[in-house]
């Protein structure tokens, strides 16, 4: 077991692997302190842990590890490169809230609706072959620094949309409680493919959005009632992908009526149905 100082968490599991000859994804650790910037330069806090090795090695593979714990490192530089894009990408405007709006409304405007729609019309499918693999290399790389234990991560960039399939043993945490790291991960990629490739997306975690979308089908039904006695209706607030899923459904369900987005006061979005010759219900 081995005490480790560095000036973030991420350089002293950098360190233990090193010392421990081992790869970071088999650190077994516990952080003594957290890193702490302090006040105008006071009061800084190094991160500290104790950590060790799940697996003992044998002397025979001690310097295939370190080799390959060298590689890794050697690559960081890269990673970080994919990584500092992405978050300067978002960070472009010095106004969080402008911000996330701004991409909010984008991953949600009506050039990203109906996009299962069109994946599926094959004869008239254009596949960026290239950009696909461009892309999946920069997020294995972004992954990797994350330190989830992820093996899988497939793009397909078809008719200017990146369809992405990441799954894995760590694809729950990815996703996080109700989505909530989902939900990050799809506004940070999104911006970013949008900003640098001008694309649009559609991400899948595991089976998340297959789960998700058979909850808000049942959730819609009396929706959908309500539609078809009174002309009109709306959901409840929705977070998230939900609101985009939310809409996909009922366009289906009603492809003569106006059904669209809304943000009330508090930024909170919901989905208004009504017919196209009446007054949004906002």
């Amino acid at each position: 077991m081995k005490k480790v100082e560095a000036d973030t968490l991420e350089e002293a599991y950098q360190k233990a692997a090193i010392l421990l000859e081992c790869s970071i994804t088999e650190l077994q650790y516990e952080v003594i302190q957290y890193p702490s910037r302090g006040i105008l330069g006071l009061l800084k806090k190094k991160a500290i842990i104790v950590a060790s090795c799940k697996i003992q090695k044998s002397k025979e593979t001690s310097q295939e590890n370190t080799t390959a714990i060298q590689n890794e490192i050697s690559n960081l530089s890269i990673q970080e490169e994919v990584a500092k894009d992405i978050v300067e990408s978002i960070q472009k405007d010095n106004d969080v809230k402008k911000v996330q709006n701004v991409v909010i409304d984008n991953f949600f405007s009506s050039d990203n609706q109906n996009i299962e729609q069109e994946k599926v019309q094959d004869s008239e499918e254009q596949i960026d072959k290239e950009l696909s693999l461009l892309i999946e290399k920069e997020l294995k790389s972004l992954i990797e620094i994350s330190c989830f234990d992820i093996d899988v991560i497939e793009v397909d960039v078809i008719n200017n949309i990146a369809y992405i399939f990441i799954d894995g043993e760590d694809s729950a945490l990815l996703i996080g409680k109700e989505g909530y790291r989902y939900n990050a991960l799809s506004y940070m990629i999104f911006n970013w493919l949008n900003s640098k490739y001008d694309l649009y997306m559609k991400l899948e975690i595991a089976e998340f959005i297959t789960s998700q979308r058979d909850m808000i089908k049942n959730y819609i039904k009396p929706i959908i009632e309500q539609v078809n006695l009174k002309g009109r209706a709306k959901t409840r607030f929705l977070d998230g992908i939900l609101v985009q899923l939310a809409l996909e459904e009922l366009r289906k369900e009603f492809p003569n009526k106006y059904v669209a987005i809304k943000t009330a006061k508090s930024g909170k979005k919901f989905v208004v149905i009504n017919d196209f010759n009446s007054k949004p219900n906002d």
